[in-house]
């Protein structure tokens, strides 16, 4: 897998993936974001969730945790486009390949990659003036006794912000819709509505949920990065998710499937 500075799009992907509600995101080389992808189109999503979390409203050189970052796409995002600090926490991609790709995308003096589970995550209370997650906290976040323990990472004040794959509403049952069961993996009921994420936030007590929301339409632009993923990834393993995410999202098309993202400030 080649890993491409995030400088420049290539005419032929930047042209297809140039959406207009992702200005930022449509400056970085589709290329690298494709090589660097662990499932839907990460930029997109924070750039979504930015104007909600307030990044821009940050100072320059505010601490900003990337919980579950993956290839530090994210947190290239945050430190270039918001000249913040960045610590780029993953689990499952070791800091020092994360170092190389953060070092050649130009901003290695403003992210830090570091090795991290989730709930052991080795920073001292009110560390972070934000924490930021995307495509990640649905894997551990649905635990009634998380956020108290993660918010106390933030300064008084600093709001957390995620954005999850989720539903349009919650399920009743234990099987999913008939159209989606030839999908349906026991993974998937992680996800969950915008407004259990609410009810979910509001009675932690950790937080003031300022947000949460659907992204409208989100379904069509994860049809579309996924068919991109499927036809011009270069590893065939990421070609055939691209075309089994693709199917998936094709056969439900909106109704049930899409993009939450929630935030919150710490009391």
């Amino acid at each position: 897998m080649s890993d491409r500075t995030p400088n420049t799009p290539h005419n032929d992907l930047a042209n297809r993936l140039a959406l207009p509600r992702y200005p930022r995101s449509g400056t970085y080389d589709a290329r690298w974001a494709i090589d660097n992808q662990m499932g839907p189109h990460a930029l997109w999503l924070l750039e979504w969730l930015a104007p909600a979390l307030g990044l821009d409203t940050l100072p320059p050189g505010a601490r900003v945790l990337d919980l579950g970052c993956g290839r530090a796409m994210t947190s290239v995002f945050l430190a270039r486009e918001y000249d913040v600090q960045v610590t780029a926490a993953d689990l499952w991609i070791r800091p020092d390949e994360n170092a190389r790709r953060i070092a050649e995308a130009g901003v290695a003096d403003r992210v830090l990659p570091v090795l991290a589970e989730a709930h052991d995550l080795p920073f001292g209370e009110e560390s972070f003036d934000a924490i930021v997650s995307v495509d990640a906290y649905q894997y551990f976040g649905t635990d009634d006794l998380y956020l108290p323990t993660l918010t106390r990472l933030l300064k008084p004040g600093g709001r957390i912000g995620v954005v999850v794959p989720s539903l349009t509403e919650e399920i009743d049952g234990t099987e999913p819709p008939d159209h989606l069961k030839a999908f349906w993996e026991p993974a998937f009921w992680c996800f969950h509505s915008p407004a259990w994420w609410r009810r979910h936030w509001t009675r932690s007590g950790a937080v003031e949920v300022e947000t949460a929301d659907w992204l409208e339409d989100g379904w069509r632009e994860w049809l579309l990065w996924s068919d991109v993923v499927a036809e011009h990834h270069t590893d065939e393993f990421h070609r055939r998710m691209g075309r089994e995410n693709a199917r998936l999202v094709r056969a439900d098309r909106g109704r049930t499937l899409g993009f939450t993202r929630v935030v919150g400030r710490r009391r």
